[in-house]
């Protein structure tokens, strides 16, 4: 018998321990070479395993168990044989034979067909559903979150009686059910290092108002063109953002960050923007924004938003960041005071825009206002640069011609 022992990789410098979190091939069946065996979930991201052997499988962690680096995952049998009907040299031969004088027929699924992506999985196993009733539409036929959701949408439409049921009887007992599960690396690890930024830094937050009269004026006006020349939407996102890196760019101090004793400064704006994943909330960095136009900006961040709530972001992604954008309006969020993305020093949030009667010039009229809110750590930005941070970035909001002139 010869057995080749699959243990932790190295994932990253900060990365210290993964959780497993789904195995992809049976304890006893027979993997090929590089065919991913299971999943990891780390502080950051989801990775898959792959095989360092053709053999059987034999599985030595359990799902949801917590390993260290190095820790033995699993052992592969190299000297059992691959099982008649499985892909090989002699299974390849006698297709060939077989398949002599058929037609063409496109290739076969990899070894993504069937398989769920993390948040599927999850959602999966949460709803008591067998993924083989699921159809995968994701790259290489994998299930994606929205395969399952769409899934359960038309079952309920099919399960649904014509006639509505019955209201509960008036006595019926309320449920005192509980369900315990165990909390994913994922959320283990915002929650300690949302402890951390609480007790480790000196964190203030600074308020002030946007009128976004001329914002949306001129999406209303160049949308349509906007689309037609880059095939994506101008949104408030891409304009705060290049707002933001402009002014970070004049004031260093609000884009560095503290090291111990020293501070670093950055010559260049890497925004992380904040994503709602089903796992919990990721913040990869969009990078070099100061040098990147509004088109791809937008590109961008659509991008990382699709590949977090697949679950599919890789650790290079998520890395970096000298300040970031929350956006607490989408979810109806008036005013709110985010918690800085350490080691960064600052972060903007925005809120919902609310239609108000405002003085202008002596006059009542109906604006569309946003609050804005700039939680910093006052070791590193002193409070009249947080406001100033913030008056400049509703002056360029207010007359975002400027940021298109770059004035």
């Amino acid at each position: 018998m010869s057995i080749v022992e699959m243990k932790v990789p190295v994932i990253g410098e900060s990365i210290k321990e993964v959780t497993l979190s789904l195995w992809l091939v049976k304890n006893g069946d027979y993997v090929k070479l590089d065919e991913p065996i299971c999943e990891f979930e780390s502080d950051k991201a989801t990775l898959e395993f792959p095989a360092e052997a053709a053999g059987k499988l034999i599985h030595v962690a359990a799902e949801d168990e917590d390993l260290e680096i190095g820790a033995l995952v699993a052992k592969i049998d190299t000297s059992v044989a691959a099982p008649e009907g499985s892909s090989g040299s002699d299974k390849a031969s006698t297709e060939d034979k077989k398949e002599a004088g058929k037609p063409a027929t496109s290739p076969e699924p990899d070894h993504a067909a069937g398989h769920p992506s993390p948040a599927a999985a999850k959602e999966m196993r949460e709803k008591g559903i067998d993924p083989s009733s699921v159809s995968g539409t994701g790259k290489g036929g994998r299930i994606t979150q929205q395969d399952v959701q769409n899934m359960m949408s038309s079952t309920e439409k099919k399960e649904q009686p014509e006639t509505p049921a019955p209201a509960p009887a008036a006595s019926q007992a309320f449920s005192r059910n509980q369900r315990t599960e165990k909390m994913s690396r994922m959320r283990r690890t915002i929650a300690s290092r949302l402890v951390s930024v609480k007790n480790n830094t000196a964190m203030l937050t600074t308020f002030n108002e946007v009128d976004l009269t001329e914002v949306m004026a001129l999406r209303k006006k160049y949308q349509e063109k906007f689309v037609a020349k880059y095939g994506v939407k101008l949104g408030f996102m891409s304009i705060f953002a290049k707002a933001c890196a402009k002014v970070l760019m004049e004031m260093p101090n609000v884009n560095a960050q503290i090291s111990e004793n020293e501070l670093i400064y950055h010559d260049f704006v890497d925004i992380s923007i904040a994503i709602s994943t089903p796992t919990g909330l990721v913040v990869p960095p969009v990078k070099n924004v100061e040098s990147m136009n509004f088109a791809d900006i937008e590109k961008q961040i659509a991008f990382l938003a699709s590949k977090a709530r697949n679950g599919s972001l890789t650790l290079d992604e998520m890395k970096g960041g000298t300040f970031t954008i929350t956006n607490g309006g989408i979810f109806g969020s008036m005013l709110s005071t985010p918690i800085i993305n350490e080691p960064q020093s600052a972060i903007l949030g925005m809120h919902n825009i609310i239609q108000r009667p405002m003085a202008i010039n002596g006059e009542v009229k109906i604006r569309p206002m946003m609050y804005l809110a700039l939680s910093y750590d006052h070791r590193v930005i002193d409070g009249s640069t947080s406001v100033t941070f913030l008056v400049k970035v509703k002056e360029l909001l207010e007359d975002p011609i400027t940021l298109f002139l770059d004035m």
